[in-house]
């Protein structure tokens, strides 16, 4: 089990043991026929309240989130008053007692430094005020404090203390989850960066160089040239969404197989063979275009024969597959697995460990590029891809200049 399904259900289990307890203190005999014991009943609406907070939570520690999910958490501990604060400053209060933010946010201090639960009197002249007795249980992610939860009641109680502890852990896990969201997106944003920053400055000079050339002998041929680069160009450096479809992908591979076309004239022989069901499959962005890139490099660069690329897609039920062939030098199966692995990166090698690495990611280690070769005997990549995946979708489809 990975630490991140044991952390939730480390935050889980105190749940239903809250509920249990719950179930035992508050059902009432009779008034739950046909949904189970009193006790399965009130677990289950433990659960369920549960999961309504997770969603906002989900999403950080902020005043909106807190806002959000402030009533529910207090409605999943029964109390008469509950705030959520950062480091600073109360976030949201939910329930009686709102004029006891400043004195929380003082004898917070400690419980803030130690990252140690704290129960305490509240100083009230109000006869009508619901919240004599706080219960404060830190917020806490990867040993470091981000605020509280502060649950009030009309008097002393020891369950309270303990349940406010657990409902924390269990906001804990979600304020992790969402660091680790935040994690995957910022690692995501940054393969990319890698992948765009892989575009070859000599790719684009030559790309360029080229266009110049036809400019007076075919201007429309010139013209023609600059759209496919300038598509290709926006394809690659746009910046909304991490996904993309098969349609699009593929045609941004033909912008830029049309401008290496434009300096290699009949040295490059592609051949494409697409199943059209399989064109609107999501996959992660700029996840094929490197490895025909990679193709291009080592079948063209350092020879004067004619390369041979081979594209297929085809649909295999419930996913896609994708193989990409060349016809080129090949590599040494040794070094390919070091690049794999992260401990060589070679001319053109970014290109291939990124995209094992992101296809893994999203779709899991039986997901990563398999990658027959052998010096002298070109290159044989597959991709195998889920048709659906949760959390798999294109944001978005850039337009045509």
């Amino acid at each position: 089990m990975s630490g991140f399904l044991a952390g939730l259900c480390v935050a889980v289990l105190p749940l239903l043991a809250a509920g249990f307890w719950l179930g035992r203190r508050t059902a009432r005999p009779g008034s739950l026929a046909g949904l189970g014991t009193p006790v399965e009943h009130a677990t289950f609406q433990t659960l369920h309240t549960a999961s309504l907070a997770a969603p906002p939570l989900r999403a950080g520690l902020t005043e909106e989130t807190a806002r959000k999910a402030a009533r529910t958490l207090r409605s999943l501990l029964g109390t008469d008053a509950l705030c959520l604060t950062d480091t600073e400053t109360v976030l949201v209060w939910d329930g009686a007692g709102a004029h006891h933010r400043t004195e929380i946010m003082e004898r917070l201090t400690g419980p803030l430094h130690t990252g140690r639960g704290e129960a305490f009197p509240l100083a009230c002249d109000r006869p009508d005020c619901a919240a004599r007795w706080a219960v404060v249980a830190p917020l806490t992610v990867d040993d470091r404090v981000h605020g509280a939860l502060v649950a009030c009641a009309p008097r002393e109680s020891a369950v309270l203390v303990r349940a406010a502890g657990e409902v924390a852990r269990w906001v804990s896990v979600q304020l992790e989850l969402a660091d680790l969201d935040r994690s995957r997106t910022r690692l995501i944003e940054a393969e990319i960066k890698a992948l765009r920053a892989q575009i070859s400055p000599h790719f684009v000079f030559n790309s360029l160089a080229v266009i110049a050339s036809f400019v007076r002998t075919d201007p429309e041929r010139a013209r023609e040239l600059l759209l496919e680069f300038a598509d290709f160009t926006r394809y690659s450096f746009r910046r909304h969404g991490d996904f993309t479809t098969l349609a699009d992908e593929l045609h941004a591979i033909d912008h830029y197989l049309a401008l290496v076309r434009a300096r290699f004239g009949d040295r490059l022989a592609v051949t494409l063979q697409i199943a059209p069901e399989v064109l609107p499959v999501a996959l992660p962005f700029l996840c094929l275009q490197p490895l025909v890139e990679n193709a291009v490099k080592h079948g063209l660069e350092g020879t004067s024969g004619t390369c041979h690329i081979r594209i297929t897609a085809q649909d295999t039920g419930a996913e896609a597959l994708v193989v990409i062939e060349d016809d080129g030098a090949g590599m040494d199966p040794g070094l390919l697995r070091r690049i794999l692995a992260g401990e060589e990166s070679p001319s053109g090698g970014i290109g291939l460990s990124n995209v094992d690495d992101r296809l893994r990611q999203v779709y899991g280690d039986g997901h990563g590029l398999v990658i027959e070769t052998a010096v002298g005997a070109g290159m044989k990549i597959t991709i195998r891809l889920p048709k659906y995946q949760p959390g798999v979708h294109p944001a978005g489809r850039p337009g045509r200049a």
